[in-house]
């Protein structure tokens, strides 16, 4: 009897990770919608007679609206929680990634991309607040490292099952049938989603173990008094930094495989489920190292930024992607470099909650994902005009290359210490 009490009292003291394991799944749903669009670009061109520029301009608007929605839904998530603000944010989404499978032009293809990128901006600012309120601090970067990875997993799962759907039954259905997910995803969060000191599966030694760190003021902040703070900049131009080289992997690395090494839909998929593989250890190992740091006894702010050097190391390389000649060894080498993204990007996801108090986090992470999505936009006309004026991604790999370095300086000199921000009134 008393081995089965405890037990049962061990399984409620970890009911934590299966949040963790619901925000796993969002996102990666998150990035089969997201994804699909790339994995389809061959497809899409041919049918559509799109240029370069179109195909940018589509994904301009998807990232407009991830821009604004982004700032929107961080002060939304604020307002009204993460369960909440989750269920606004993948009822948008699911509808607008559906509606895909209806339009006949760039424009309605443009349209459906900015219904989209609203509805999925609201994916980290919720699954961040949820991670705030179900973690201390120094289990964050790792909570967040392993939603983070469903990032990857739907980037692995799109090319492995879209083309297939494409094939058999059409690209038009392919957009329907993967909003299935969002259905089935929406249900299972309204069950099994509650703040921990409401839900009647978390006892109290986990309900201790979570609000573990000093208490912080409830009532929400304004974004006036955020944007005045040194250290929300510093999250932001780091987002701005590294989420273009994200989305640029994201939306053109399926082409760029394509064009350099003669891929279709159905061969480019192996090369692209080994790179997002290597993404998907990035993003946990990261959040790991970073905890290992502090329990080996570094400061947050040691352990965050050496995770962080480490990470824009390990992209350089990809500055040489466009002159290899070998598939397997270019793999590598992108794949190398989108772990080291996803590590360095788990990380900076952990700074607000690591310097803002919990009722500013959603805000902040909003307005970094603003940010982001802002140089996402900037880096689509970009690629659009590097592609069609030469036709080499050698420019874009070489921004990609050195991003990292970029942000983490511009973090380090607006935030030293990484310390606990005092918000003026």
């Amino acid at each position: 009897m008393n081995e089965a009490v405890a037990g049962a009292t061990q399984r409620v003291g970890r009911y934590r990770w299966v949040i963790v394991g619901l925000l796993f799944a969002a996102t990666a749903i998150n990035y089969v919608d997201r994804q699909m669009i790339g994995v389809l670009k061959p497809t899409l061109a041919a049918e559509m007679h799109w240029s370069e520029t179109d195909y940018a301009n589509i994904v301009f608007w998807f990232q407009a609206a991830y821009a604004i929605g982004y700032l929107g839904f961080g002060r939304l998530v604020d307002a009204i929680g993460a369960r909440l603000g989750y269920t606004v944010a993948i009822i948008i989404w699911t509808i607008a990634h559906v509606a895909h499978g209806g339009v006949h032009s760039v424009t309605q293809f443009a349209f459906a991309r900015f219904g989209l990128g609203v509805g999925e901006s609201g994916n980290f600012p919720a699954g961040i607040k949820a991670v705030a309120e179900w973690f201390p601090q120094k289990e964050r970067a790792f909570a967040i490292g392993l939603f983070n990875a469903g990032a990857n997993v739907g980037a692995i799962i799109t090319p492995l099952l879209v083309p297939w759907l494409t094939i058999q039954y059409g690209w038009r259905f392919a957009f329907i049938a993967t909003g299935i997910f969002g259905v089935v995803w929406l249900a299972a969060w309204l069950i099994f989603y509650r703040r921990p000191q409401e839900h009647p599966r978390v006892g109290a030694a986990e309900l201790a173990y979570i609000q573990q760190d000093p208490a912080d003021p409830v009532t929400p902040i304004g974004w006036r008094r955020l944007i005045a703070v040194r250290e929300c900049w510093a999250f932001a131009i780091g987002k701005f930094c590294i989420d273009p080289i994200w989305w640029f992997f994201l939306f053109w690395l399926p082409g760029y495989l394509g064009e350099r090494y003669g891929l279709d839909l159905i061969s480019f998929g192996p090369p692209l489920v080994a790179i997002y593989l290597l993404s998907d250890l990035g993003s946990v190992a990261g959040g790991w190292l970073s905890g290992r740091l502090m329990k080996a006894g570094h400061s947050v702010n040691a352990a965050r930024k050496l995770t962080m050097l480490v990470c824009a190391a390990a992209v350089t390389p990809v500055f040489f992607a466009q002159s290899i000649d070998n598939l397997w060894v270019a793999v590598l080498v992108i794949g190398i470099a989108t772990a080291a993204h996803q590590a360095f990007s788990a990380n900076l996801y952990t700074l607000p909650s690591d310097m803002f108090p919990r009722a500013a986090v959603g805000s902040v992470v909003g307005i970094g994902g603003t940010a982001g999505a802002i140089g996402g936009m900037l880096m689509a006309k970009y690629a659009g005009y590097i592609l069609d004026s030469i036709g080499s991604y050698a420019p874009l790999f070489a921004v990609a290359g050195s991003a990292y370095f970029i942000a983490l300086l511009a973090i380090h000199l607006l935030s030293p210490r990484l310390a606990q921000v005092k918000v003026p009134e």
